[in-house]
């Protein structure tokens, strides 16, 4: 197992996602952290919760996981994040994103800097850029990173072009959804072929590495002038909710450990699947289940999105 202390920091919302079957907990950066912990990774989350019983329940909830809880704030003005999450009948989720919550509140800390300097990645979105408090923390923090990862995370009506081309302009990893992709190049230009979108937004934001989920039609990548492609997985969904954050994840990990893109995309396409064909974004698992799961999954029957 791998164990650096804080390789990777992970800024942003920390939540409860309500779903039909139930409140789980959730927020891209603390999903993304949990899974990171399951890859043997030892995160770091810069968040902000309510001095309330929500927040007291996530904050147990990452003890429980042995992911720190050093970097969570608390906040006697704004309650805990909650958003409420509805599939439809393919599993793919729209969200009603409670405003303004703790999160919305997040401060600049001392600690940060060394914090930042230490870790390897520093991942971040959109969502958490919504109010001036978090967007003015982040953006310092940004200029403290090392790698800037971006998992742009667009739900409206919770973002705008400036924001986003300020956070895609500070990218080293880009990783959106199709939709994602096609929404921002047509702010840019007429380009409808994906290879084409892909290479613009890559090439007018100067961004080393860019991801692109695909839902049923796999993921792409492409680095150093070079493509990758994964045609997907066929999965039983359940609900969406945290497929793209355990995406990255896996991706992360794989590229920490030496393995070579085409392996990591691959990897990070199972843990995507494997995780939509549960519900939430914290399903209980191993390593040793996205092997099996790898092995059988050709077998299911449902196209994913992630």
């Amino acid at each position: 197992m791998i164990n650096k202390t804080n390789e990777v920091v992970c800024f942003g919302e920390i939540l409860w996602d309500v779903l039909p079957s139930g409140a789980k907990p959730g927020g891209a950066p603390m999903n993304v952290a949990y899974h990171l912990k399951k890859f043997g990774h030892d995160p770091a989350t810069i968040t902000r919760v309510g001095t309330d019983e929500r927040g007291a329940a996530l904050t147990e909830l990452l003890s429980k996981q042995q992911i720190s809880t050093q970097y969570i704030q608390e906040d006697a003005v704004y309650e805990t994040g909650v958003v409420t999450a509805t599939p439809d009948d393919k599993g793919n989720m729209t969200y009603d994103i409670k405003r303004p919550v703790a999160w919305d509140y997040i401060e600049l800390h001392n600690e940060h800097e060394a914090l930042l300097q230490d870790a390897a990645y520093f991942i971040f979105g959109s969502l958490a850029a919504r109010n001036d408090t978090s967007r003015n923390t982040l953006f310092t923090l940004i200029e403290m990173a090392n790698k800037k990862v971006v998992d742009i995370n667009l739900r409206a009506p919770h973002f705008n072009k400036k924001i986003v081309s300020d956070l895609f302009a500070k990218a080293d990893i880009l990783k959106l959804n199709e939709d994602e992709l096609e929404l921002v190049t047509g702010w840019f230009s007429a380009y409808t072929n994906i290879e084409d979108r892909i290479s613009q937004i890559q090439d007018h934001f100067n961004i080393p590495t860019l991801i692109v989920t695909r839902g049923a039609d796999g993921a792409m990548l492409k680095q150093e002038g070079t493509t990758y492609s994964h045609p997907g997985y066929k999965v039983e969904v359940a609900d969406t909710v945290g497929s793209g954050d355990s995406f990255l994840a896996a991706y992360l990990a794989k590229t920490m450990e030496g393995v070579p893109p085409s392996d990591a995309l691959a990897f990070a396409s199972a843990v995507g699947a494997f995780v939509a064909s549960k519900s939430g974004a914290w399903p209980e698992y191993d390593v040793s289940h996205i092997e099996s799961f790898h092995n059988s999954v050709l077998a299911n029957t449902k196209s994913m999105n992630i």
